[in-house]
């Protein structure tokens, strides 16, 4: 199975960089309240390292979700699901490397730059990440 063409198929690709915009602030919501459920769980002794369990939970956050359903809650939300380039679902590997290269990516900032870049000009809006790794973002209603 392959993925819709974006030449023949626009629309499952149209709204996919506005819609991942919704997706990342509500999973930025999701992973702020995790964080500050680490911080009390530790009994705000982590605050020492906050920004290191940030980037934990975020890290965490995004593997599990991604390797278990194919989308993150924010991009479930938002009606996207993140695929392959010859359309199957990433495994768990895969997800840890896009949520390590999503990290990465906002510690340098130029980099981010260049993947809204991608996502903006792309035909299958593929941010860095997506096309270091050949996965994508689409909408939900693409075929299984």
């Amino acid at each position: 199975m392959t993925l819709p063409d974006p030449a023949l198929q626009p629309e499952f690709y149209a709204d996919v960089p506005f819609k991942r915009v919704g997706a990342w602030t509500i999973d930025l919501l999701v992973t702020v309240a995790l964080t500050l459920v680490g911080l009390v769980l530790t009994l705000f002794l982590s605050a020492f390292l906050l920004p290191l369990l940030f980037a934990a939970v975020s890290v965490a956050y995004r593997t599990v979700m991604l390797s278990r359903y194919g989308a993150t809650l924010g991009m479930m939300m938002m009606a996207l699901k993140w695929r392959h380039l010859n359309g199957r679902a990433p495994d768990t590997t895969t997800a840890l490397l896009y949520s390590g290269a999503h990290a990465v990516m906002w510690t340098v900032f130029p980099l981010q730059i260049v993947s809204v870049a991608l996502i903006l000009l792309s035909p299958q809006r593929q941010g860095l990440h997506d096309y270091l790794l050949s996965t994508t973002m689409l909408h939900k209603v693409a075929p299984e």
